[in-house]
């Protein structure tokens, strides 16, 4: 049976009346896990797997009927007042499609459009995005307007002159000081990941994955030998971890 848009408005709207937790949600309340049904979306697309993908896809709906539905009992706008603003974007940002404009002039115009929306260059760019990936928005951003780096050689030595800083921060001791050079030493990292052609964000996240398969394989090989994780000494989990990364291109 194949259901409208309406018929889940209706069984959400049943559900936000008579359920005790969800009757009290607010949008704030909600939020993180709006943000989680986003990341959990990710990692099914990542996957390729088709079942994941639509189910995540239908958490992610329901996120956008829960705030919609929120903002209607508040009588600030609803599910259509979304639909509207969301055809009216896509026509917006589509002018080749739904009018006689150049498809290379649209794409050149495009930042410089969303620009004159912004009472700021950078304003925009979410800090709720995961860091390094908010970093890079950043970084990317600013080099439209010419203010970035020449070359790879000056990010290297930019991030050199950030170790330096960080170690200067470390003589006297000064904690605030400390993690302030740890970030910029980040920051610079991001930058040579750019000049590399390396995405920061999803290069750290292949990395945790690798670490993660390293340590279950430390684990999975002591459990062989009926020893635990407490029981095993540094050098003999060393030693494990050295055979596991054997198997990382695998």
């Amino acid at each position: 049976m194949k259901y409208s848009l309406e018929d889940l408005l209706n069984v959400f709207e049943k559900v936000r009346q008579n359920c005790p937790w969800d009757k009290v949600q607010t949008h704030q309340s909600i939020a993180k896990y709006t943000l989680e049904e986003a990341y959990e979306l990710a990692e099914a697309l990542d996957s390729n797997n088709t079942e994941a993908i639509k189910e995540e896809l239908s958490d992610l709906l329901l996120q956008v009927i829960f705030h919609s539905q929120i903002a209607k009992e508040e009588n600030k706008f609803d599910i259509y007042d979304v639909l509207e603003l969301l055809i009216n974007k896509l026509k917006e940002r589509h002018p080749h499609v739904f009018g006689d404009k150049d498809p290379d002039e649209v794409l050149k115009n495009w930042e410089h459009t969303k620009a004159q929306k912004r009472e700021y260059f950078l304003d925009g760019i979410p800090k709720t995005m995961p860091a390094l990936l908010r970093c890079k928005k950043i970084q990317d951003r600013m080099a439209k307007v010419g203010f970035d780096f020449e070359n790879i050689n000056q990010v290297k030595k930019k991030l050199n002159e950030e170790f330096e800083e960080l170690e200067e921060a470390l003589t006297k001791n000064d904690k605030t000081n400390i993690e302030h050079e740890f970030g910029d030493i980040l920051i610079a990292i991001v930058e040579y990941g750019r000049f590399l052609g390396i995405d920061a964000e999803s290069t750290l996240q292949k990395a945790n994955d690798r670490m993660v398969k390293r340590f279950n394989y430390v684990d999975k090989s002591l459990k062989q030998r009926n020893r635990s994780l407490k029981e095993a000494s540094l050098e003999e989990m060393d030693r494990l971890w050295q055979e596991a990364k054997k198997f990382d291109y695998e």
